[in-house]
C-alpha cells in the first residue's frame, strides 16, 4: 500500500506543478493573446479565463491534495478537448511548428489513474475527512 500511495503522491503533485505553471504562463504571456488563440481556433474566448484558472488553481489543488479525483476528472477532460480540438491534426509528434499530442496523452493518463485511485498521502482531503493518517507499509 506504501509503494501505491507514494506513487500516487508523485504523480499528482508532478501533474499539478505542471498545470499550475501552464496555467501561469497563460497569464503571464498576456491572457489577451490566449483568447484571440482561442477565438481563431473557434472556441469562445471566454474559455481561455475557464482553463488559465483551472490549471492554476486546480494544479495548486493537487499538489495539495484538495478534491484530487474532481480536479483530475477536470484535467482529464481538457486534455481530450485540446487533443481532439488542437492536437490530433499535426500527429503525436508534431508537425515541426507544433507539438503533438504525445504529452496531452500522457498528463490524461496521469489524471485518469488518480480519478481512479486518488491519492491521499499528504494531502489536505486525508486531514480533513480521515483523522488516522497512518499508511499501511505491509501491503
Amino acid at each position: 500500500m506504501f509503494k501505491h500511495e507514494l506513487g500516487a503522491l508523485i504523480l499528482r503533485v508532478t501533474l499539478g506543478v505542471l498545470f499550475f505553471i501552464h496555467g501561469l504562463d497563460k497569464f503571464q504571456g498576456g491572457i489577451e493573446n490566449i483568447v484571440g488563440w482561442f477565438e481563431a481556433i473557434g472556441l469562445p474566448g471566454f474559455l481561455a479565463y475557464g482553463v488559465a484558472l483551472l490549471e492554476m488553481v486546480g494544479g495548486v489543488a493537487l499538489i495539495i491534495g484538495l478534491a484530487t479525483k474532481l480536479i483530475s476528472a477536470l484535467f482529464g477532460l481538457l486534455m481530450i478537448g485540446a487533443t481532439l480540438k488542437v492536437k490530433l491534426s499535426v500527429g503525436l509528434l508534431g508537425n515541426g511548428q507544433m507539438a503533438g499530442y504525445e504529452l496531452d496523452l500522457a498528463f490524461l493518463a496521469i489524471a485518469v489513474y488518480l480519478v481512479i485511485n486518488g491519492s491521499k498521502m499528504f494531502s489536505v482531503n486525508q486531514l480533513i475527512f480521515n483523522k488516522d493518517n497512518s499508511i499501511s507499509k505491509t501491503s
